[in-house]
């Protein structure tokens, strides 16, 4: 009888492609993690400008000082971005706040 010959992957060459990939998503997986962080922070400076150009306009309208309260109980900003705003100056305790709570 013949032998059948199949041409096919061994266990080392399996080992070797699984190793290469490990070694690949270990790379990778922290850079990205610290991209999410950078893209949220970018986000959450986006949110306080909207904040303040919302003060500002408030401001004009209104003789009393602006508060993030007012100025979501005015429908100026969401609660959303109210949370935003103070998450942000939480983090970045070096930025002085132009708006109080």
């Amino acid at each position: 009888m013949k032998k059948k010959i199949v041409k096919a992957f061994t266990l080392v060459e399996m080992l070797v492609v699984l190793l290469i990939i490990s070694v690949l998503i270990l790379l990778f997986v922290p850079n990205l993690a610290k991209q999410k962080e950078t893209v949220k922070n970018t986000g959450n400076s986006a949110v306080v400008k909207v904040v303040n150009s919302q003060a500002e306009l408030y401001k004009l309208d209104h003789t009393d000082d602006v508060t993030l309260a007012k100025l979501v109980s005015n429908g100026n900003i969401t609660q959303k971005q109210a949370d935003t705003y103070n998450e942000y100056y939480t983090k970045n305790t070096t930025e002085t706040r132009d708006i109080a709570n």
